[in-house]
């Protein structure tokens, strides 16, 4: 056999390649172990005061007692979510970046919208499920129904005559109306909001007349009178609002539930990654943390990083026809 013999140069640019590879994978395991080293921005992509902004701030006091680094809170709301999980999906795989993973922008968009600035399964790296919560359906306290069969009975006597807000177009609380639509066969005219803190202003000012909400918001204003409560959208009654039937005990087979957690662009080191996702569940197991969810009606869960995909994945899938055959639609 003919012997080869690599130039001088050639041999030794691969003896360093074959020398670094080691060194940089224990570079970036490093970086994991060290993570965090300074401050971590995260991106809400709705606007302050709104229930996922709240979930959020929650969670991040807490990764902050873990870990003693700054979790800067960032609120890049529009377009149902796309517009902030634009912007987690573009930043650097450092680790210092990081955001809201909703239901919103990463199950309903990819039906909802006819193009998105992103590709939902391809972009980014989902770290972790950290709750779910139920709609509730409100409405303003004058409204002149009391109960769910009374307000759909309303509805179809006044079709298109009454209005319901929503957190934004794609939105779980839009889906959730739309939702409400096709089953109730009723005709309510949507308008949408950029987040759930300003459709509760005009709910309350009387300008809108009803909202499906993720049941922190809606649950706040029941308690101090400022709403009517009709129905939770889960398949059973909620525990911090016992008395409050849902929605599936008039409309049978009715339920959706909204989900939060946290992801980051695509390519963050694996290593990195499940650090994120054990401080989290840490985190989750916090007694501050589940007496503040608790207050909001939120319900801790939590899935590692492949079962967060798969979850992902599988609201689309389960979704999909519910948008399609409501007609809803974002060009």
């Amino acid at each position: 056999m003919k012997r080869v013999i690599l130039p001088r140069r050639r041999a030794l640019i691969l003896s360093g390649s074959a020398l670094a590879a080691p060194m940089i994978a224990s570079g970036v395991a490093r970086a994991a172990d060290e993570w965090p080293n300074k401050p971590v921005k995260y991106i809400v992509v709705f606007p302050a005061g709104g229930p996922t902004d709240t979930l959020s701030r929650i969670v991040c006091r807490e990764l902050e007692k873990l870990t003693n680094q700054q979790f800067i809170i960032e609120n890049r709301s529009g377009s149902g979510g796309v517009v902030g999980a634009e912007m987690i999906a573009r930043s650097a795989p450092d680790g210092y970046t990081i955001g809201l993973y909703t239901i919103a922008a990463h199950a309903i968009a990819p039906t909802l919208y006819t193009k998105l600035p992103f590709d939902v399964a391809a972009d980014f790296t989902g770290i972790a499920i950290l709750w779910e919560v139920p709609n509730m359906l409100m409405t303003r306290l004058d409204f002149p129904a009391n109960t769910v069969p009374e307000l759909i009975a309303l509805l179809k006597a006044n079709p298109g005559k009454y209005s319901f807000a929503s957190s934004g177009a794609g939105t779980s609380p839009q889906i959730t109306g739309e939702l409400f639509k096709s089953m109730a066969g009723v005709n309510i005219l949507h308008v949408p909001y950029r987040g759930s803190a300003p459709a509760h202003q005009d709910i309350l000012a009387g300008q809108v007349d009803m909202m499906f909400d993720n049941i922190p918001g809606p649950l706040g204003l029941m308690k101090g009178g400022k709403v009517k409560a009709f129905a939770v959208t889960s398949k059973e009654r909620h525990p911090a609002a016992p008395d409050i039937p849902t929605m599936g005990e008039f409309l049978p087979g009715f339920e959706i539930t909204s989900w939060g957690g946290i992801c980051g662009p695509a390519g963050l080191p694996p290593a990195m990654v499940a650090r994120l996702s054990e401080l989290l569940k840490q985190a989750l197991e916090s007694a501050a943390l589940k007496e503040a969810f608790d207050k909001q009606g939120a319900q801790r869960r939590w899935l590692n990083p492949a079962d967060t995909a798969a979850y992902r994945a599988d609201n689309e899938k389960r979704l999909a026809p519910v948008i399609k055959a409501s007609g809803a639609k974002v060009e």
